[in-house]
């Protein structure tokens, strides 16, 4: 099997496959204690800058749990820390803003990402392009509405509400910081495909926070532009965000290769909302996993029943794997999903 050919790339193309490929959201670290043990001591964003701790974290999962495809280690955080934000990754809080941007002259401090702005993403993808053979490489990056609402906000948010603030009421400034953040997460998947990268994911994580009105008209213009600009790289574009179930078809018409749908939508029904050419990924509750093994075994075969209706299926969780969750469920639900699809 070549690289070209592995299940994972042939389903994000709609091709047929020999089994359903699978990977979570989130695998490269977490709920591994080789993991924990890699990370003790060291400071997220360190961790992202530094080759050596990249490789490690990223394949451990594909060695523990056999997954088709590995994901990069880093975080969404990491090209804007590379600009210089001042900004850190807080443990039980995520990331945190020192100068929130609010007003024009901050938007003009976001200048543009350069390669030589992240040397160790080239050298890590590399490495684990070259490692990994016929496996693939998920490169990533955030989306310019959860970006923009941890610059905004400061941290985390609930509400979200003086990005949406922003985003109603000041219009063209809201325009510009999408316009610069669309720009810098397009150079850094730039830099993660030209070294090795064969697939990319754009998570827009809380975008799911909008309406369908607010999305078509101050999101999906960005987001279809991050898009188009990626479309002559031959690589297949993955496209998720939490709490979506109502901008499928949006997260669809941007210009997605894959819409990811989390746990809230069965994929039957979202194959019905989203563009004709456009395959799935999902969408098992990550919660279940701490379910009886029937209940998993069960629940998971439901999931695949249901992505026969999409034009190509990678198996997945509805979001990330939650930090407590069992390696060895992991490992026994992808046997189960190459097991039950094996054709």
């Amino acid at each position: 099997m070549t690289l070209h050919d592995s299940p994972f790339l042939r389903a994000c193309r709609r091709l047929p496959v020999s089994h359903t490929p699978v990977w979570f959201m989130r695998q490269a670290g977490r709920s591994l204690p080789e993991y924990r043990r890699v990370r003790a001591d060291v400071p997220m964003l360190d961790a992202c800058a530094r080759p050596d701790m990249i490789v490690e974290i990223t394949l451990q999962p594909v060695r523990r749990y056999d997954v088709d495809a590995a994901i990069y280690f880093s975080d969404i955080v990491v090209p804007l820390k590379a600009i210089g934000v001042d900004l850190d990754i807080k443990t039980g809080v995520g990331p945190v803003v020192a100068d929130p941007i609010r007003d024009a002259e901050g938007v003009k401090r976001l200048r543009a990402l350069e390669p030589d702005d992240v040397p160790f993403v080239t050298e890590a993808v590399g490495e684990l392009a070259r490692e990994l053979g016929d496996r693939p490489l998920i490169g990533f990056a955030g989306g310019p509405f959860t970006l923009a609402s941890y610059l905004i906000e400061g941290g985390p948010s609930k509400n979200h509400e003086r990005t949406k603030a922003l985003m109603y009421g000041e219009p063209e400034l809201w325009a510009d910081l999408m316009h610069r953040l669309s720009a810098i997460t397009v150079e850094f998947l730039r830099v993660q495909i030209a070294a090795g990268a064969s697939a990319v994911q754009l998570f827009d994580s809380w975008v799911g926070a909008l309406s369908a009105e607010d999305y078509r008209a101050s999101v999906l213009p960005h987001t279809s532009w991050i898009f188009d600009q990626l479309g002559g790289l031959d690589v297949p574009r993955i496209h998720f965000g939490v709490g979506t179930g109502e901008l499928l078809g949006l997260l669809s018409e941007a210009g997605a290769d894959v819409v990811g749908v989390d746990w809230r939508v069965p994929l039957d029904r979202a194959a019905q909302r989203v563009q004709p050419g456009t395959a799935l990924q999902g969408n098992l509750d990550p919660a279940t996993l701490f379910a009886p093994w029937e209940v998993v075994a069960r629940r998971a075969a439901d999931v695949l029943s249901r992505g026969a209706a999409a034009e190509g299926h990678v198996f997945n969780l509805g979001h990330g794997v939650l930090p407590t969750t069992d390696p060895d469920v992991l490992a026994r639900l992808t046997e189960f999903v190459h097991t039950e699809t094996a054709r």
